[in-house]
């Protein structure tokens, strides 16, 4: 490894063996083959889901080697509460989030600690996620959410299913691309992905594949790949830039996310985000800003379907904080707490942003058990962390919104809930994605009854986020006195695939 970062540590990846001197301590897969390491019965395209079972195999720390290489897995809530402990640890940049940086650079969520522009962003970009701020991007979510209930409408009309996860895409990025740019990619009047979306999975899938193979072989082995990332990262670039042009071009906006990053001086020091990052924060807003979020709404509605009678109940909620009203208040939303119930449930047994590193800001010892030297980091297993019996009870694995009950969430250690990650570094748009599928969620409801073909089984597609794949929901349009907060007697008045 050549030179060291500003903060002394060797650049490049640091493997398990050099920053952790009681390795051998840690379990780790029987069956380790020389060179390969423990490959025999690895997944490559569900890496995430492949490392869940060997946490069940292994217990609460373990680890894995894969091409020279050793990466400690932890998911114990003793040893993750103690990595949120800022004055210890720090986010670790590494795997696959490090794969993004050709795409997203030192954009707030794939900047190294040391590097300027990550406290520089969050410190203008803050006040964009204030009260204040989503109470007016409350109107702008209605208004799109509006265009998705259209879609699914004349899909009902037709008799179609609809296609949940593809929808829900639709649905984020117009949701983050409005509000925070001002921009509309006209993604519901496409039968086909926007180029966007389809570049972005594409370097999505591309980071991913880049921990499935040995580091040097890489550009030989992966050539092909390489390329079409190259041609996805450049039509990313070539999108942002034309969206940041235009602004500049008009001279400012209405304040949104864009005007700040544009126009705003830090309230300290005066420093403004240059042009170069402004491209790299706009990518990571509407890279971040969607993809987590339609995982998350694909599996509320997922289990939603799965379950009738927690839609029901979450039904009549909204019939009743939301009444006749056309569109819910701001400050309605909040009020629908068994719908956030059902979404913290489907965040805790599917967390879209499935992981997230730390690392040892000094020699240190974690939990009191593990020597860790400084620098030396861990991967930590959110659903896992999740399912852990102790917080979460023997019954971890099954669906139950009333987990999120006041009291319930009271009585639980902290630090055993993470979907947004953890410490400075955690989600900025925590808030924004709360509101935003919480609304999305009771508009559905409201509207639909939600049925799953009998015959589906989740499976969950990875590409650093997570998602349901091939989720197709049939619908049944309430009637206007259920839907307009009657007494609910009015049936179903159509089902969409009959």
């Amino acid at each position: 490894m050549a030179g060291t970062t500003e903060t002394g540590l060797p650049r490049g990846f640091r493997g398990a063996e050099q920053g952790w001197p009681e390795l051998r301590r840690i379990p780790r897969p029987p069956h380790r083959l020389p060179l390969l390491g423990d490959v025999l019965g690895a997944d490559r395209h569900r890496p995430l889901q492949d490392s869940l079972r060997l946490g069940r195999e292994l217990g609460p720390i373990f680890r894995r080697r894969a091409f020279g290489h050793e990466f400690v897995f932890v998911w114990g809530p003793r040893l993750v509460a103690d990595l949120a402990d800022e004055t210890r640890f720090a986010k670790h940049v590494g795997l696959g989030v490090a794969n993004l940086r050709p795409v997203a650079g030192d954009g707030l969520f794939t900047a190294y600690n040391h590097e300027p522009n990550w406290q520089l962003a969050h410190d203008v970009l803050a006040p964009g996620f204030s009260r204040e701020a989503m109470q007016g991007y409350h109107r702008t979510m209605l208004a799109v959410a509006g265009r998705l209930t259209d879609r699914w409408d004349s899909m009902l009309a037709a008799g179609s299913t609809v296609d949940v996860p593809g929808d829900m895409t639709r649905l984020t990025l117009e949701t983050i691309a409005r509000t925070g740019f001002g921009h509309d990619f006209g993604s519901f009047e496409r039968d086909r992905p926007h180029p966007f979306v389809t570049a972005m999975v594409g370097t999505l899938t591309y980071a991913q594949r880049l921990n499935s193979v040995p580091g040097p072989l890489a550009p030989l082995l992966l050539r092909a790949a390489a390329r079409r990332n190259a041609a996805d990262t450049a039509a990313l670039d070539r999108t942002v830039d034309e969206l940041v042009a235009a602004r500049r071009r008009s001279g400012g906006g209405e304040g949104d996310l864009l005007d700040r990053m544009l126009a705003t001086e830090h309230p300290v020091t005066g420093e403004k985000l240059s042009l170069q990052n402004v491209r790299k924060q706009v990518i990571t807003f509407l890279v971040a800003g969607h993809e987590t979020t339609s995982g998350a709404l694909s599996f509320a509605l997922y289990h939603l379907a799965r379950h009738p009678e927690i839609a029901a109940r979450a039904r009549a909620e909204v019939d009743r904080v939301w009444g006749g009203a056309p569109q819910p208040r701001y400050d309605q939303v909040a009020r629908l707490r068994h719908v956030r119930r059902v979404l913290d449930e489907s965040l805790r047994l599917w967390p879209t942003a499935p992981a997230f590193a730390r690392e040892a800001r000094q020699d240190t010892v974690l939990a009191g058990e593990h020597p860790m030297r400084r620098g030396a980091w861990a991967l930590v297993l959110t659903p896992m962390l999740h399912r852990a019996p102790e917080v979460w009870g023997e019954d971890a694995d099954r669906f139950d919104p009333d987990r999120f009950a006041t009291a319930s969430v009271r009585s639980r250690p902290p630090h055993t809930y993470k979907p947004f990650g953890t410490g400075a570094r955690a989600c900025i748009g925590r808030q924004f994605a709360l509101h935003e599928a919480t609304l999305v969620l009771g508009l559905l409801l409201r509207r639909y009854e939600l049925h799953l073909d009998p015959g589906y089984r989740l499976t969950v597609a990875e590409r650093l986020t997570l998602m349901p794949e091939g989720l197709r929901l049939r619908l049944e349009r309430r009637s206007p006195a259920a839907a307009d907060g009657g007494s609910g007697a009015g049936r179903p008045v159509r089902r969409a695939g009959d």
